[in-house]
């Protein structure tokens, strides 16, 4: 099992870090899945007992100058670590104005994520500083644990406002409650709700537009054949929302949102090499 991979371009470090920092504030602890193609880091809190979880992929091809591994074996070329995102955000952090940085998985008293860092320096030879990120090794056997988790049969689709306005909105809506009712349609229309039994607060927004789902890949969702005007709802966590819209370091070119009534709500940020899923469950 190997793993090495350098990047020398500083737009490609710094957006590469953005997005580590982006993890850092949706997981505490995630994994990280390794193929030749792509980078994916995994939070699976299992959704059953209310804990959101997130698959971020990202091509390796659009970040690394050099990507080599090895996997497990022939057949499942594959690694998976775990680790702290924050910790690998910090390292990165070192790197701003670095002439390259080189990641290496290697294993001297345990296994850890090298990140070494080359810095430019006044006299011919460059320094370099070196962090270790330890990691735990997946086992073969657990990997199906952390597969993409499928897209649930929404009943509303629908393309989210601007995320720094949404989150000025439900940071105020935060002091006031710590659950949140999302709800649209599919004429455009979406409210961002609170209900306490002292106050009622609403935020709407109109003309977000519906993303073309049904059509394009005909992907049968419940949304068709269904009222264009009716709602979808989920109350959510407030604070899971948050950690989202206040985490965001990748500034997608596409925000859309899927409700299944009653039961789910599925974020997808799109950003050129890099898509980011987040599901949040409902409350009952």
């Amino acid at each position: 099992m190997r793993f090495r991979a350098k990047i020398v371009d500083l737009a490609c470090l710094n957006h590469f870090s953005r997005i580590i920092n982006t993890v850092a504030k949706l997981a505490k602890t995630c994994i990280l899945r390794l193929t030749v193609c792509k980078l994916y880091f995994v939070l699976s809190d299992k959704v059953a007992n209310g804990g959101a979880s997130m698959w971020c992929e990202l091509s390796q091809g659009n970040f690394f100058d050099e990507f080599q591994m090895e996997g497990v074996a022939a057949e499942h070329n594959e690694i998976y670590l775990e680790f702290v995102p924050e910790n690998l955000w910090r390292a990165l952090k070192t790197a701003q104005n670095a002439k390259a940085v080189k990641i290496k998985l290697t294993n001297k008293h345990c296994p850890c994520l090298r990140v070494a860092v080359e810095l430019p320096s006044l006299s011919s030879s460059s320094r370099i500083v070196t962090h270790d990120i330890p990691v735990g090794v997946i086992p073969r056997r657990m990997w199906n644990d952390f597969r993409e988790p499928s897209v649930p049969d929404f009943d509303v689709s629908i393309y989210l406002p601007v995320l720094k306005t949404m989150k000025s909105v439900v940071e105020r809506m935060k002091n006031l409650s710590n659950f949140i009712v999302i709800e649209a349609n599919l004429s455009g229309e979406m409210n961002l709700k609170i209900e306490t039994d002292l106050v009622s607060v609403t935020t709407h927004f109109k003309d977000l537009g519906n993303p073309p789902w049904a059509s394009e890949d005909g992907c049968q969702s419940s949304a068709q054949g269904r009222d264009l005007e009716s709602m979808a709802e989920a109350c959510i966590d407030i604070k899971k929302l948050l950690q989202l819209l206040a985490g965001q370091q990748v500034n997608p070119t596409k925000a859309l949102c899927n409700i299944v009534h009653k039961r789910i709500v599925h974020f997808i940020l799109l950003h050129e090499e890099v898509s980011l899923q987040y599901f949040i469950p409902a409350v009952a």
